[in-house]
């Protein structure tokens, strides 16, 4: 029991780091462009489908990686550029009614260029397999400890960019009072169009990263959006530390707690019940985490600074 709950807190783990770089993503573009975009989730749609097209001709993942993040920036920096740029003036309303409508628009580009049928990326070789983390007692996939490391090390390096760089600087200077930065001299439309690819660059990291373990399909951006918005409710808009924490909350109280649950609920109805209602419950427990943080900390466990 004890090794599976070590098993089910690094799934946990693993699945809250996924939705870090989706969070991440989208509270730099709020918080710094003040934005709100709908269409975050298509993205990762479109980083994984770039993902999957890009092994099937280069049949290597690392490549195919590499090159569907630096494609995906691109779409986004592109996109910035020619409809967000626009939307920045609008109301969040014209943003939410604009955004929506590319999630269908995007849907339907996937659709006419890959088909409707879902795609697989094919996992590395060398990381198919298990690694022995307690000798003869608890193994856990290789491939699923890489996604580990990747989300930890894009978190430090993410607090590294914000915290101790000089974009970092000019990025929450644009957060704080965008006029003002410009006059200071910080060329304001080029750095949003920074943080709109690096959002859109994440999300391609994790809609590349996932795609072996999940099939790479139409409409998958938008099953990831809510609980998304979710972590970063919970975390603070505009904070990336609340981005993480938010992630690891979410991601911790739906695995584990669905183990913990099911576990508990099974000393007092049947299994079958126990099975369906534990994973219901854990659901349930990270929306009345956002009702509860909203109504007791409205900005937020960690509100951005400024």
């Amino acid at each position: 029991m004890l090794y599976l709950i070590l098993e089910q807190a690094l799934n946990g783990l693993q699945y809250g780091l996924m939705l870090f770089l989706l969070a991440a993503g989208l509270t730099l573009v709020f918080g710094i462009m003040d934005l709100i975009n709908l269409a975050h989730g298509s993205l990762y749609m479109i980083g994984a489908f770039l993902a999957a097209a890009f092994y099937q001709v280069f049949e290597s993942f690392f490549p195919a990686l590499l090159l569907a993040i630096l494609s995906t920036a691109l779409i986004g920096a592109l996109l910035e550029r020619v409809l967000y740029r626009r939307l920045q003036r609008m109301s969040h309303l014209s943003q939410v009614l604009a955004t929506f409508a590319l999630i269908l628009i995007a849907n339907e580009t996937i659709k006419i260029i890959f088909g409707a049928q879902p795609l697989m990326i094919g996992m590395p070789a060398s990381l198919s397999g298990p690694i022995e983390l307690i000798t003869d007692e608890l193994y856990y996939p290789a491939y699923r400890m890489l996604i580990i490391g990747v989300g930890l090390v894009v978190a430090l390096g993410l607090y590294l960019l914000v915290n101790r760089t000089r974009i970092g600087m000019w990025m929450r200077a644009g957060a704080s009072n965008p006029d003002m930065a410009a006059v200071m001299g910080v060329r304001i439309k080029p750095l949003f169009t920074f943080v709109f690819a690096l959002g859109a660059a994440l999300c391609a990291l994790a809609g590349a990263l996932l795609g072996p373990l999940l099939a790479v399909s139409v409409g998958m951006g938008e099953s990831i959006l809510i609980p998304a918005f979710e972590v970063i409710v919970i975390g603070g808009i505009g904070s990336m530390r609340g981005a993480l924490v938010g992630s690891l909350l979410v991601g911790m109280i739906d695995t584990l707690g669905r183990l913990l649950l099911t576990f508990g609920l099974k000393l007092v109805v049947d299994s079958s019940t126990a099975a369906t209602l534990g994973p219901t419950l854990a659901s349930m427990m990270v929306s009345l985490l956002m009702v509860g943080v909203l109504f007791f900390r409205p900005q937020g466990l960690f509100p951005a600074r400024g």
